[in-house]
């Protein structure tokens, strides 16, 4: 599933090809893609037209469009990028995808956006924008058209000017829980996945089971900052692909991957000190350390 640098790397892509085009005509093809839409593809379609893009947005890994409808009404179009959800910017006489959901043409003429989504898990719906929770009214400022009502939950990340590091370690101290599975709590701090989780973690040189709680606020400090500086380092990238379905909107794929230091090299040496990279299992997923830069606690809550 996309991580917070390949939901950027879409993001600036819509932000470079779609932004301040009208919507002339949206097409959605099966229900599924419409999903979280609940009056459905037709409505949605409906509701899309006329509508004027003005700024792709992210927070952590939830994209969406701002859009302005011509009544002047801002409202929001989440798009779900799912397992395989892909975001492409092609003329509308290329040929069709085998899994394309989705085409938006515009009142220009231009390029098409279209939605292909291989696994259909990803899907759009639109949201009323509301105040953002996590913005004080002062300090940092506000965003102008405010944020999706159904992610208002969603924390900021480590890459918003809207993160404040100081209060997200305060709770991270609060959590007797494992301190991977704190990072990965997207109501906590958003962005982190798995991948990235393990990166932090091998860099900060942390096992992943240690309580959160146990840890000091200067180790906490340089986990949540090796977290975006390993973030920061696969957005110059291009994100982290395992396969084709990773793609920014002109379909190229990010190489991060081949900087990768645990994740996905279990039995590797440690590019740190040459012992075998372990792996363990981790909710239904992977964990990937090294066992002498990151020793395991003795006990486990």
């Amino acid at each position: 599933m996309p991580e917070l640098p390949e939901v950027e790397v879409v993001r600036r892509g819509l932000q470079e090809h779609v932004v301040g085009r009208c919507i002339e005509t949206a097409g959605f093809f099966g229900a599924r893609v419409a999903r979280r839409h609940l009056p459905g593809p037709v409505d949605l379609a409906d509701r899309l037209h006329g509508n004027v893009i003005h700024s792709a947005e992210r927070r952590g890994k939830y994209l969406w469009l701002v859009l302005e409808a011509p009544d002047g009404h801002p409202q929001g179009l989440i798009i779900h990028l799912g397992m395989s959800g892909q975001l492409l910017v092609e003329a509308a006489s290329a040929p069709h995808e085998a899994h394309l959901h989705a085409t938006f043409d515009f009142a220009d003429d231009g390029p098409q956006l279209r939605f292909v989504d291989r696994r259909t898990f990803g899907g759009m719906a639109l949201a009323d924008l509301v105040p953002d929770p996590h913005v004080p009214s002062v300090g940092a400022a506000p965003r102008t058209w405010g944020i999706p009502e159904s992610i208002t939950h969603i924390a900021p990340d480590p890459l918003e000017p809207a993160f404040d590091q100081r209060a997200v370690i305060a709770r991270l101290k609060a959590r007797h829980t494992a301190v991977k599975r704190s990072i990965l709590d997207q109501g906590l701090i958003s962005g982190i996945g798995n991948i990235y989780a393990d990166e932090a973690l091998w860099r900060a040189q942390i096992h992943g089971e240690r309580e959160s709680a146990a840890l000091s606020k200067p180790a906490l400090g340089r986990l949540i900052g090796h977290a975006r500086d390993v973030m920061l380092e696969a957005l110059q990238h291009g994100g982290t692909s395992f396969d084709a379905l990773y793609v920014n909107v002109n379909g190229a794929s990010g190489y991060f991957d081949r900087s990768l230091n645990a994740y996905g090299r279990e039995g590797r040496p440690c590019p740190r000190c040459g012992s075998p990279i372990r792996r363990e299992a981790f909710m239904n997923r992977s964990s990937h350390s090294c066992p002498r830069c990151q020793p395991r606690p003795r006990t486990v809550g």
